[in-house]
């Protein structure tokens, strides 16, 4: 997964040094206790040249932005930095590795974010701009990415995106009917199981909420369920799609009636019930702020 990531969606020169037969998981003995508590974060390193290039995945499920994720990254990078020194595992010269920070975002908004700490940084008189932090991070934003773009790749990760993006059981098919037969090596069981248990307690649920998931124990048996209740199934998905399609034009709206919105409309809007949108887009043009608009009848 993480080389696919890296060969299909990182396109940076630095890619094609990488000897990917030494790709592997940071050990946790080498972190500190403040990256061990980032249960979501994953570290991992691989050769490139003669040397070993760090990679720090941070991986965002999250449906909102963070403005200083830049921030943060800059943090997570010199937490690791000390896991390291203090771990020995410098190289002999005694040199810092590099670190290549990524973030893989999955919410609907596009990301707005900063890419560089320094953009963090208001404007500075010229003999306080050598202080600014000048660290980058690659961003991954799935909703750039659009099925056709996807859809010819043989690639893990683009299949995890479409799965994803998938707004009808018909999409999860296709994507799972590819994913059978791409793992089918008994090296690939543990991926088969990762998608497995992905699909029926995160990616399902969300889709389908209230609907008891049937319990499947491999993406076959996945795929053989969704074929079942294709038609069921399909129904509620269409009744969900519409809300969340209502949802997103009604926020467009609201900019558009209010100019920059605070981070908890969009949540709250993806939240509501297909009747409260329908009763908010009929008084949006009659309200005077966003209170008012979300006052109670």
């Amino acid at each position: 997964m993480v080389e696919d990531l890296l060969q299909g969606f990182v396109h940076e020169a630095w890619v094609s040094a990488i000897d990917w037969g030494t790709l592997e998981r940071v050990s946790d003995s080498h972190l500190s206790d403040d990256l061990h508590r980032r249960q979501n974060d994953v570290i991992w390193r691989v050769r490139w040249g003669p040397d070993w290039l760090h990679l720090y995945l941070l991986l965002e499920f999250q449906s909102t932005i963070d403005p200083y994720m830049a921030v943060r990254i800059l943090v997570y990078v010199g937490l690791l930095y000390q896991s390291l020194i203090r771990a020995g595992q410098l190289p002999a010269s005694g040199h810092l590795p590099p670190v290549v920070p990524i973030v893989l975002y999955n919410g609907r908004r596009p990301w707005t974010a900063p890419l560089t700490a320094e953009h963090t940084v208001g404007r500075l008189p010229r003999s306080l701009t050598p202080y600014r932090p000048r660290l980058r991070y690659v961003l991954l934003d799935e909703s750039q990415y659009t099925e056709s773009q996807l859809a010819p790749m043989r690639n893990l990760v683009a299949a995890l995106c479409r799965l994803e993006h998938s707004r009808e059981p018909e999409d999860l098919q296709r994507v799972l009917g590819a994913l059978i037969d791409w793992l089918q090596a008994p090296a690939d069981d543990s991926l088969r199981r990762a998608f497995t248990v992905w699909l029926r307690r995160v990616l399902l649920p969300a889709r389908l909420p209230g609907v008891d998931i049937p319990a499947v124990h491999t993406l076959v048996e996945m795929h053989t369920m969704l074929a079942e209740r294709v038609l069921e199934w399909t129904e509620r998905w269409k009744a969900d799609g519409l809300q969340q399609g209502e949802a997103l034009v009604l926020q467009r709206i609201l900019a558009r009636r209010f100019g920059p919105l605070p981070d908890w409309v969009g949540p709250r809007l993806l939240a509501a019930p297909l009747q409260d949108l329908e009763r908010w887009t009929d008084r949006v043009l009659d309200v005077q702020s966003l209170d008012e608009m979300f006052e109670e009848a």
